[in-house]
């Protein structure tokens, strides 16, 4: 089998980022290739995702009660990163001396989004260095970039070197118009483009049934609208790996598979996170999301693209949407384009892999 690599975010302690890069690795080996994910380490970037696992509401500082539970999250996913194929480990701005690779792929994730709070400007997600007869990206993100900003010259051009790109949102399709001149493949999420099938057993998790919640920092407007929907229902709300105070329950220690299962059993998703959309899509959840300014692009972009843009919910949404949007079996035309992006997506695997 061809050897490939890939580089993303793979050590980040983050749900969506474990599971784009291990349903990539998944999905390329169903594809025949021998997948190896290229293992950057960064002191710094370390202490960031640590901070960050353990303080991530800040400025709201958390609970030293929560610190326990935060350490056994953080262990289940340095668990679940050590199954990755992983290379030699290198440092991220030191990539000399990698095995070279006949093809290397970039992403899935916001592997160019220049204004990443740790991993913005890393040269290496833009091709620097990288050991790769052929470098292309997979579902590749500028994130919150607004494609009317775009990007310098300086890291257009180390684009301009990549045999082929792909993207997985609008907003980063424009950028590589304006500022490349140059057409990219609009793509599935790894998640979305190779499902995996979710854990279900769920360690401390709930029993069903309860409405799931996925993210922080909601507006007061949202937390009332999904508690009156779910009292009307006698549902109980779980938030999963962040504390949520206006929930009825916390699951701050679940691991990435737990996350699986969690977002499985659910009678419904609650989520203001990319991700959260993701795998309610996945496994055809209702659920209603609100847009944040980091991950506006993103989801609204997701949204459109899939059909689900009803799914948005704002402070004028009445109750109605809540409860159609909550209790109601998703839109089947949203399978149908999640259908038809996968083939359009496989097919852009199938041309890089030959």
């Amino acid at each position: 089998m061809p050897k490939v690599g890939i580089l993303t975010f793979h050590r980040c302690i983050n749900y969506g980022s474990f599971w784009q890069a291990r349903c990539l690795v998944d999905g390329l080996r169903s594809l025949g290739a021998d997948p190896v994910i290229l293992d950057h380490r960064s002191a710094h970037i370390r202490r960031a995702e640590l901070r960050c696992a353990f303080q991530p509401l800040l400025p709201a500082r958390s609970a030293r009660a929560d610190f326990p539970l935060y350490a056994s999250k953080v262990r289940k996913f340095a668990e679940a990163i050590a199954s990755y194929p992983l290379s030699g480990a290198f440092e991220i701005d030191s990539p000399a001396g990698i095995e070279t690779f006949g093809l290397v792929l970039v992403g899935s994730d916001e592997v160019w989004n220049l204004s990443h709070p740790w991993y913005g400007g890393r040269p290496l997600f833009y091709g620097e260095g990288v050991p790769a007869r052929r470098l292309v990206s997979y579902a590749a993100t500028f994130g919150n970039l607004p494609a009317a900003q775009g990007i310098e010259a300086y890291w257009a051009d180390k684009l301009r070197e990549f045999d082929g790109i792909s993207v997985r949102d609008a907003n980063s399709r424009a950028i590589i118009a304006k500022d490349l001149k140059r057409h990219a493949t609009l793509v599935l999420d790894p998640c979305l483009q190779f499902p995996a099938s979710p854990a279900r057993s769920q360690g401390n998790g709930p029993m069903p049934p309860y409405l799931a919640v996925y993210g922080h920092s909601f507006p007061d407007w949202f937390q009332a609208g999904i508690r009156r929907w779910a009292e009307s229902c006698s549902l109980d709300i779980v938030s999963i790996g962040y504390r949520n105070d206006w929930t009825d329950r916390q699951w701050l220690d679940a691991g990435p598979y737990e996350f699986a299962g969690f977002i499985a059993g659910s009678a419904a998703v609650a989520t203001n996170f990319f991700h959260g959309c993701v795998f309610s899509l996945i496994n055809a959840k209702p659920f209603v999301c609100t847009l944040s300014d980091y991950r506006s692009n993103k989801i609204g972009d997701l949204t459109r693209t899939v059909g689900a843009e009803d799914h948005l919910v704002s402070e004028e949404t009445p109750l109605a949407t809540y409860e159609a949007m909550l209790g109601e079996p998703l839109d089947p035309g949203i399978a149908a384009r999640i259908a038809k992006l996968r083939l359009q997506s496989g097919t852009y695997l199938a041309d890089v892999l030959q």
